[in-house]
């Protein structure tokens, strides 16, 4: 019986990454195309171990790089349509105030907990400021991978996230919105859950808990 739900922050329980991004790039009006390729080449290495060693990414999210000094890296690979490099200072927090929370996944969550299960927030950060208004109704545990210095989809971070709970890895179940983190909690025995969009993530989260969360 599955008595505890992992979840992701960015994508999951805000609006999806795509939105948001694509908000982001016509505000700071860059080149969407050079974006493209530059985040695409950087992602595919963090996430699935193109190219040798590690990169800016690894780096910010285990806590080991600021958040400044990734968004001057950043900006040095990005251009504008004017031709020039985006003001680097800020451009995090410029791209994460796109993050909207999608309050059904919150209620969902809210359900869960009233069920008797166990939550907990496992999130990959960018040195980014969560808003964390209300979490206490929702989580019993927080796991953010800047302050533990741990990221997904590396095996310790979900083993960290499990203590905190107390529960075995097939006592529960992870929703992510990128595979390669599914993929690895599904190897340590967790049932993984790949989110599109909210209606079926919570479908699928009655299906396997058997209770109502809507």
């Amino acid at each position: 019986m599955l008595k505890g739900v992992l979840i992701d922050w960015g994508g999951v329980l805000t609006v999806g990454l795509s939105q948001a991004v694509a908000e982001w790039i016509v505000d700071e009006r860059l080149d969407a195309t050079h974006y493209r390729q530059v985040m695409n080449e950087l992602i595919s290495h963090a996430y699935e171990g193109s190219g040798n060693g590690e990169n800016a990414i690894h780096a910010l999210e285990r806590g080991e790089m600021s958040g400044l000094d990734f968004e001057r890296h950043l900006a040095d690979r990005l251009v504008t349509t004017d031709g020039v490099p985006p003001e680097a200072e800020g451009l995090l927090s410029r791209m994460f105030s796109r993050f909207h929370r999608v309050e059904p996944m919150y209620e969902m969550l809210r359900a869960v907990r009233a069920a008797g299960l166990r939550t907990c927030l496992l999130s990959n950060s960018w040195a980014n400021e969560y808003p964390r208004e209300g979490w206490d109704d929702v989580f019993d545990e927080v796991v953010i991978s800047g302050e533990i210095g741990m990221r997904k989809p590396e095996p310790r971070i979900f083993e960290h996230a499990l203590g905190r709970i107390g529960l075995a890895g097939e006592e529960c179940v992870f929703v992510d919105d990128i595979e390669t983190n599914i993929e690895a909690a599904r190897r340590l025995g967790i049932v993984g859950v790949h989110h599109r969009e909210p209606d079926l993530t919570i479908a699928e989260l009655e299906r396997l808990l058997r209770i109502p969360l809507r």
